[in-house]
């Protein structure tokens, strides 16, 4: 992008209170707001930027096709997953790269806290009006592998700094200190706890299958903070259901998991419904970056966080 752009930049947003969390809205931008269904405000034809709903799909997703302005697309999420095969050709799209890190990196730590010293069990006898003395797990001592060390995953190892714990790394290059993920399956012996944070990828569809859980020591805790994709639901369930695995899931296959299905019930398994990003950090955090990125649109700089390929 070179040069500034002429005239105003019209930009359609989700949320009413946009401009208060971006702090005023950007010289040179009008703010359009669409909350992802409905009629299009007026004006719409011409917004170049687009910000869809956190965790879009359907209304939010056809939209894009009918917006012959649009130029850039900038996601509330992490992952860009979801608008695969939506964007129009020739329009940009960009990640929140960098929003999420502080509230997953707390879920991450406290499933990971609450698995080990079983609070699940303890919140039931609690509402069964039950003294349950058990003695429980404990963090202190334990490796924990963390596959996928990006932002979140560096938010999660600073969290896990005071705690007494080994930590292990892996992701899509190998660096100083971080294996290739193909080169994972050496760790997983080691492990304890491993912390799952990859984007849900071509390459890391499946990448949690029967033979990367065959290879967690026995009372290893799973936690999948990527997407639900990335674990073989079946190949998970199956190591629950005979108790050697525990797991903590922020994302499932299928999303939302339905009522009846077997992983609700599975032992030693703690599920949230996708809330990890889900905290009142959110939304100031995604528009303090939707400013930026506006600003930079209106000045012709280029935009952090695009996303080349599948991320």
């Amino acid at each position: 992008m070179v040069g500034t752009v002429e005239g105003t930049v019209k930009a359609l947003v989700p949320h009413a209170d946009a401009a208060a969390w971006m702090g005023g809205v950007p010289d040179g931008v009008e703010v359009l707001v669409w909350p992802g269904s409905g009629p299009l405000p007026p004006g719409a034809q011409d917004a170049q930027v687009f910000v869809p709903p956190f965790l879009s799909s359907g209304e939010p997703l056809a939209v894009m096709a009918t917006l012959p302005a649009l130029r850039v697309v900038q996601l509330l999420t992490a992952g860009a997953e979801a608008v695969r095969g939506h964007v129009p050709p020739g329009v940009t799209v960009c990640r929140a790269a960098g929003v999420h890190d502080p509230s997953t990196a707390e879920w991450v730590l406290a499933t990971i806290l609450a698995s080990l010293r079983d609070i699940p069990r303890f919140v039931l006898a609690q509402a069964a009006g039950r003294w349950d003395y058990t003695p429980t797990d404990v963090l202190a001592g334990k490796t924990v592998l963390i596959v996928g060390v990006g932002s979140i995953g560096a938010a999660v190892e600073a969290r896990l700094s005071g705690f007494d714990v080994e930590v292990l790394r892996a992701a899509r290059h190998a660096r100083d200190g971080v294996a290739a993920i193909e080169d994972v399956g050496a760790l997983l012996p080691r492990a304890d706890v491993v912390v799952v944070l990859v984007p849900l990828t071509e390459e890391t569809h499946g990448l949690v299958d029967a033979a990367f859980l065959a290879r967690m020591k026995d009372r290893a805790l799973l936690v999948n903070a990527a997407r639900g994709p990335v674990v073989d639901t079946a190949a998970l369930l199956a190591e629950l259901q005979t108790g050697r695995l525990r797991a903590a899931l922020d994302v499932t296959e299928p999303e939302p998991l339905p009522a009846g299905h077997p992983l609700w019930s599975a032992p030693g398994i703690l599920i949230t419904p996708h809330v990890a990003g889900s905290t009142p950090l959110s939304l100031p955090r995604s528009y303090a970056l939707v400013r930026r990125q506006l600003e930079r649109y209106v000045a012709g700089e280029p935009l952090h966080h695009v996303v080349t390929g599948e991320y």
